[in-house]
């Protein structure tokens, strides 16, 4: 592992911004019945406000809004149905000064949210859905690229690599190369690689313990590895609920290595564990 630098970078987002010199927390808002963590928790517009506006106080300056689980085996959702589950929500943060991520891949939800006010679109898929590619350029607006292969119900039988690290990114460029092929701005661009999608448990740590090498593709970096198996089988099988501290470590491992952005469950306890790394870079 190797101490990296964050990115000297301002990321827009509409009339917002973030700086990217420093580690922000993006928060998980899962507007789902089956997510894997916290499905049901926060299915109506009600429950899912309240908990985003309790995660801003806690520290997020993001909210990443999801409406289709994307855990390993989930069934897929009809657009119309992510539709329904995400823009009321976003309408209603959309009141408030906060940034907003969509957790999706179908541009038809993407299109509906940024409509209602959402400013970042963070796709599993790396922009892979038909349209979708055209979509990201002429929304004009910062994009997630993610590694994975397959799909939910198929990754966990993709996880063949060479090395795992080279191969990621070897991935994740063609998808790059493809976003800017379409007219995506280099400046809206942030890279994933994809913790727990197409990869097994030994995997996931080396990705971790490499993570600095992913600089190199010269991208500001989301780290999303809260609450994933990965973590729960190296505390020796805990379940979702019981991964709170070993994901705040792995985020902080990342954010060492040069990750910008982590997304997380638990923010307050994210937040406050990056607030004494920042303390301690200033000692």
């Amino acid at each position: 592992m190797q101490i990296m630098p964050l990115p000297n970078r301002v990321l827009a987002c509409g009339r917002l911004s973030l700086d990217l010199s420093q580690p922000h927390v993006m928060g998980i808002l899962n507007v789902t019945p089956d997510s894997f963590s916290d499905g049901g928790l926060h299915s109506t517009k009600d429950a899912a406000v309240a908990r985003a506006l309790q995660m801003l106080t806690e520290g997020a300056t993001v909210i990443d809004v999801g409406g289709e689980s994307t855990r390993p085996g989930a069934s897929a959702v009809e657009i119309g149905e992510e539709i329904r589950r995400v823009i009321p929500v976003v309408e209603a943060l959309a009141q408030h000064n906060v940034i907003i991520s969509i957790d999706t891949s179908e541009p038809e939800v993407i299109c509906a949210a940024v409509a209602a006010g959402a400013h970042i679109w963070n796709d599993v898929r790396a922009l892979t859905r038909p349209q979708a590619l055209q979509t990201a350029a002429e929304l004009n607006i910062p994009i997630i690229i993610m590694h994975m292969r397959g799909e939910p119900t198929t990754m966990n039988n993709l996880d063949q690599y060479q090395d795992v690290t080279e191969d990621v990114m070897i991935e994740l460029q063609q998808r790059v190369d493809d976003a800017l092929a379409a007219g995506v701005k280099p400046e809206h661009i942030l890279i994933d690689p994809g913790f727990g999608f197409a990869k097994n448990a030994q995997q996931n740590l080396k990705l971790l313990n490499e993570f600095w090498k992913l600089n190199a593709m010269g991208y500001p970096i989301l780290s999303a590895l809260s609450r994933k198996r990965f973590i729960g089988e190296a505390l020796g099988g805990a379940d979702a609920g019981q991964r709170a501290i070993g994901s705040v470590a792995a985020h902080l491992l990342s954010i060492q290595q040069g990750a910008c952005m982590v997304r997380a469950h638990d923010v307050k306890a994210m937040s406050d564990a990056i607030k004494v790394w920042q303390a301690m870079q200033l000692a």
